[in-house]
């Protein structure tokens, strides 16, 4: 006799641009032998307009209802980092042992450290996905469908049944799956996600008034700078050590790139193009490009 499904019932705290393509890619892709989750959300930013959208687009019960959200098998937390770090007191209270908690926050150490404090099931998950877009009229499956995730938990949990289930339904839609340690996650997270926000960011203001001889080159560098702050607040806040680290061993990247150029080194600036296509050549394989 076959067990159970593990994972028959989730809920989402937080329906906007990852929450709802998480939740797309969940219900459109399960593994062998397994039945779609009934998927219950809820998000306090919600007008009856958008909580009436968001049950044409997959989410099958909106509730507000912490009591019933938090009696899921699995429970998402989608919203901002610190919001989803609060929620965690609130889970314990009112979640059954069983339930696992998952997260797709940016930064994982923070968050990590309090679910272990509080003995929580958790297993945090970081989608290396996204767009300066948000909401969840942008959310699509394809945006997770080939994704790396990133699974931040201790093995006991990765390998509960619970844990094991749920790396199967992220195969089945596809995405690429990583281990990682929260304090690891959020070091690099902080040189290849978090520094080229900032970078991008700094970039348009240096270059505004001068963005009518732009091409589609500065567009292309520049898209990150559409990011808006509510998102960035609460990742900035969480691993601001990391990314100041990272800014600052930019900042003399940077200056020894002035040197080379000011003194025309051609040799050295010929060895860093080369060397940026190389890393850029990895990078496309890596992404299947």
């Amino acid at each position: 006799m076959s067990s159970p499904q593990p994972i028959r019932t989730v809920s989402f705290i937080g329906l906007g641009l990852i929450g709802m393509s998480l939740l797309k890619a969940l219900k459109a892709s399960v593994p062998p032998e397994s039945s779609p989750p009934i998927v219950t959300g809820c998000d306090p930013s919600f007008s009856e307009c958008d909580r009436k959208a968001v049950l044409s687009l997959g989410l099958d019960r909106f509730t507000d209802n912490r009591k019933e959200l938090f009696s899921a098998d699995m429970v998402v937390l989608a919203a901002p980092v610190e919001t989803n770090i609060a929620l965690l007191d609130e889970l314990k209270e009112l979640a059954p042992p069983s339930t696992l908690v998952v997260d797709v926050s940016s930064t994982k150490a923070l968050i990590c450290k309090r679910a272990a404090e509080l003995s929580i099931p958790f297993i945090g998950m970081h989608p290396m996905a996204g767009k300066e877009q948000q909401g969840y009229l942008e959310s699509s499956e394809e945006l997770i469908r080939g994704c790396r995730i990133i699974l931040c938990a201790s093995p006991s949990e990765l390998n509960s049944a619970k844990g094991m289930f749920l790396r199967q339904m992220l195969l089945a839609a596809g995405c690429r799956i990583s281990l990682m340690d929260a304090q690891e996650h959020d070091r690099i997270t902080a040189r290849i996600s978090h520094l080229p926000q900032l970078v991008s960011t700094a970039l348009m203001i240096r270059c505004a008034g001068a963005l009518e001889c732009s091409g589609p080159g500065f567009l292309s560098m520049a898209r990150l700078a559409a990011s808006p702050w509510s998102i960035w607040r609460d990742i900035i806040s969480t691993n601001s050590r990391n990314i100041a680290d990272e800014l600052e061993r930019f900042s003399l990247e940077l200056k020894e790139l002035a040197d080379e150029v000011r003194q025309n080194d051609r040799k050295k600036l010929e060895g860093r193009f080369n060397e940026a296509n190389r890393q850029h050549a990895l990078l496309k394989e890596m992404n299947g490009q």
